[in-house]
């Protein structure tokens, strides 16, 4: 039976909805759906989106909802980019998101969201053997990925797009060749930082993805300046074009939608600026970008291929972790959890992976000290670019290797949402207690033990005199049951 998926993107200019079958291993697109919702013209000086874009925003959200309520809830993926990384009042929106979609939204990093359109551009276009630039101007933010393949070596996230650009320097509409080239300027000195590394990389074709540059394509195509993609002599055409017309709102190219018009010049002028600092002749477009990526990486999550698994094993290697123990550890926490799992409500899927990530990476931050390693390791992982990883991911990682030992910090499991702090909480009992029970860092394996929960209580059962041969154990776990009784949490144990 062909399996259904769906990817949502709430970018900061559009949302935008793709849904798939997926039929021999091929993705088929049943249907797309596009809304110019401009999140970003929401944002106020404050970082504070305001109650008008919110609703618009809600009801768009909506509209996918039912579009998509008979899809498996694990085959659905929404992902919001550079407005709501910025919103100062992101949490409220993001709770209403989740009840108007249907679907929990993760922000996703800038470099995250790189990785996601050159993957859905890969995907797209596929060419193993040339080296690829892959430029997407977004509402908020302006991405460049250079890869071959399906592998990316550079990935960089700016935060300038068509909306953020627009209030900048058009805010009135008019289009005066100075406000132009001091738009090129800006754009250029964002870019500025990347032009040496990217340069020195090289590649061999360039690509853009996503509305604005599709949208530039299909006005210098329709004026008759290039006969594909864009060339740097048809965006100086259309730079010209649009200084001599000096007002968005008397636009009128073909093909360019009315509600893409305010926001255009400000597109253009980051393209040119592109364009200029990297020495670009000649641009493709590509019809896949962010949304593509996410439904890959999706499927990818379902058929056991997940992109997270190998950014875990990269992070560990790059801190020097001792693997041997991160192992002993995590299958000692994997064996609790198939115990505990079903009166603990904690799911298969998505709880064991961050617990199993957990125990792989509870040491990293032995790398910078050995006092207060858990504090070293928690701020390695809460700001370090994971790929695959969204935000909230990232918070709840970093919130169990902070917790793994020592005082149980309670309090700060309240920066975690409500629907996912208590299964937090459990899977960080579950890490601590496999932590206390590997400290000798021995090869020779643990007996036979039996785990039950009920609620707040924890009751570990050993064979019969083990505990008495192993002093050195029950000393940590009488220390480990204070720590976790000063939490509320009660540890018995036999």
């Amino acid at each position: 039976m062909d399996e259904s998926y769906a990817a949502v993107d709430l970018g900061s200019n559009s949302f935008h909805m793709i849904v798939a079958n997926l039929v021999d291993g091929h993705l088929q697109v049943i249907d797309r759906i596009k809304e110019m919702v401009r999140l970003a013209s929401g944002l106020n000086d404050k970082q504070e989106l305001s109650e008008e874009s919110m609703q618009q925003a809600l009801e768009c959200l909506q509209r996918f909802g039912q579009r998509i309520r008979e899809i498996p809830h694990v085959n659905v993926r929404a992902v919001g980019t550079n407005t709501l990384r910025q919103a100062r009042n992101g949490g409220v929106f993001l709770s209403q998101a989740h009840s108007a979609l249907g679907h929990p939204i993760e922000i996703i990093a800038g470099r995250e969201e790189a990785r996601l359109i050159y993957s859905g551009v890969a995907h797209s276009v596929y060419d193993e053997v040339n080296k690829r630039l892959v430029i997407d101007i977004g509402g908020g933010s302006t991405e460049l990925i250079i890869g071959r393949g399906f592998d990316t070596y550079c990935t960089e996230s700016f935060y300038m797009g068509c909306v953020n650009m627009g209030r900048r320097f058009f805010e009135d509409g008019k289009i005066k060749a100075k406000k132009m080239r001091k738009a090129i300027l800006f754009a250029m000195q964002e870019l500025e930082s990347i032009e040496t590394a990217y340069k020195k990389m090289g590649w061999d074709h360039a690509i853009g993805s996503s509305g604005t540059i599709i949208a530039i394509r299909d006005v210098v195509q329709a004026q008759g300046w290039c006969d594909s993609g864009i060339t740097a002599s048809a965006l100086t055409q259309l730079l010209e074009a649009l200084i001599a017309i000096g007002d968005s709102a008397l636009i009128n190219f073909s093909g360019l939608s009315e509600r893409r018009k305010p926001v255009f010049a400000s597109g253009v002028a980051i393209l040119c600026g592109v364009f200029e600092i990297l020495n670009l002749e000649k641009m493709d477009v590509s019809e896949g970008a962010l949304r593509e990526g996410l439904l890959y990486d999706l499927i990818g999550r379902v058929h056991n291929e997940d992109i997270r698994d190998k950014t875990i094993m990269a992070v560990a290697q790059r801190y020097s972790v001792d693997m041997e123990q991160a192992n002993r550890v995590r299958d000692t926490a994997e064996n609790f959890f198939h115990q505990v799992k079903n009166d603990w409500e904690l799911d298969e899927k998505k709880d064991l992976k961050l617990l199993m990530w957990g125990a792989l990476m509870h040491e990293i931050g032995l790398s910078v000290a050995h006092n207060q390693y858990h504090r070293h390791g928690a701020y390695l992982t809460a700001n370090s670019d994971l790929a695959g990883f969204s935000r909230q991911e990232q918070m709840k990682l970093a919130m169990l290797v902070r917790s793994h030992r020592r005082k149980f910090p309670l309090e700060e499991f309240e920066s975690v949402a409500i629907s996912t702090r208590t299964s937090a909480i459990r899977l960080c009992i579950l890490l601590r207690l496999a932590v206390v029970l590997h400290r000798s860092r021995s090869n020779s394996g643990l007996p036979e033990m039996r785990i039950s929960v009920n609620k707040n209580r924890v009751d570990l059962a050993f064979p019969s005199g083990w505990l008495d041969k192993h002093p050195l154990t029950l000393v940590d776990l009488n220390t480990e049951q204070s720590f976790l009784q000063a939490a509320d949490i009660k540890l018995a144990f036999n």
